[in-house]
């Protein structure tokens, strides 16, 4: 990479790691954060769940596909999760702007500067990412070109209500019809039901569905991941604490895994550094089926909260941190990790064709 300014990234504990600034030359805070997938960050960077976050890719050569043109499939970008890049920052060990990829438009570089998204290369992540794991998720901020700026905790604020839709917005014309709570939702969601055949309607984070007054009637709802902590999304969990009394099905991913435990009367916490990547196992508890999944959240389901009538679903293989819970006998379920991992893993896709069936 062509040298760019000095870029210092300083932690909340006063370490300091030193680099060379590849993306929109301004300083900038947040919740520094890693990710441990080897692929996918046009992907990763349009995710609305690192919203407000400082995003360390921990594999070591970055950019060298980079980055398609944006294509609409679905009234949606093929290729991102989002119409825009939604981290505060990136924060690679090398970057590599002579990219090729026959899909490639631009570079990564040239990206991030058109979306005014700082981004620094150059620092040993390995050793920043052993730092995050001993002492847990920490504020840090990118200092570029000597310019300081203050410290900057994005939990301090609703992050949903910055990422969510403001009206809602219909995809598809035929089918069984979802309506899809928008906490953040990942663009591959929409596509993943619109290929099943069904009908998405899209709709705010705090938006009043179960009311009489609901312009739309649906057959189900799946309440989609974002970021932040699952406690400021109060309107959402009424909502869906009244859609469980109606007894009307329910499927949950991500955040929606932590609001669905929320709205059962459950609590859920913050944990010590996340789980982020398209690595990351989950098995069925009480069986030996193992799934390959890709998730981003920080915040976790305290499963011995669980109330009368649920149980935990999943758990993570690595940390037996909860992975899903479900009802016993009514059509409530969600998962912690993205059955629509887009670049993947699609180990558990059949999680859409299970929602459908019981749709139906």
């Amino acid at each position: 990479m062509t040298p760019g300014p000095d870029a210092r990234l300083v932690l909340e504990d006063g370490t300091t790691f030193h680099g060379r600034s590849f993306g929109f030359p301004r300083s900038t805070s947040g919740e520094v954060v890693f990710n441990t997938g080897m692929v996918g960050y046009n992907e990763s960077l349009t995710d609305p769940s690192y919203a407000g976050q400082v995003l360390c890719l921990t594999y070591p050569l970055i950019g060298n596909y980079g980055v398609p043109g944006k294509i609409l499939e679905n009234g949606l970008i093929r290729n991102f999760e989002s119409h825009k890049i939604q981290v505060q920052a990136l924060v690679v060990n090398c970057y590599s702007g002579a990219f090729s990829h026959h899909a490639a438009a631009k570079s990564l570089a040239d990206w991030l500067n058109e979306e005014k998204i700082p981004a620094m290369a150059g620092i040993d992540v390995r050793a920043l990412t052993k730092i995050l794991r001993e002492n847990g998720t920490m504020l840090g901020k990118i200092i570029i070109d000597g310019k300081d700026t203050e410290l900057h905790d994005p939990n301090a604020v609703n992050l949903v209500a910055d990422v969510s839709i403001h009206k809602p917005i219909v995809y598809g014309k035929h089918g069984k019809k979802v309506l899809l709570v928008d906490c953040g939702a990942k663009n591959n969601i929409i596509q993943s039901l619109l290929a099943r055949g069904m009908r998405v309607i899209r709709v705010p984070w705090d938006y009043d569905y179960m009311s009489k007054g609901c312009e739309f009637d649906f057959d189900g709802v799946l309440v989609s991941n974002g970021p932040g902590d699952p406690k400021a999304c109060v309107a959402t969990i009424d909502g869906m604490r009244r859609a469980i009394a109606d007894e009307r099905n329910i499927f949950g991913i991500c955040l929606g895994n932590q609001l669905l435990a929320l709205a059962a009367g459950a609590d859920t916490y913050k944990l010590k550094y996340g789980h982020r990547g398209q690595n990351q196992p989950a098995y069925i508890v009480g069986e030996k089926r193992c799934f390959i999944t890709s998730q981003n959240h920080g915040f976790a389901v305290n499963e011995a909260t669980l109330p009368q009538g649920w149980e935990p679903w999943m758990r993570n293989a690595n940390d037996d941190t909860n992975e899903g819970i479900r009802h016993k006998s009514k059509p409530f379920f969600s998962v912690q990790f993205h059955p629509e991992a887009n670049p993947g893993p699609t180990d558990t896709a059949f999680l859409f064709d299970d929602f459908l069936k019981v749709i139906k």
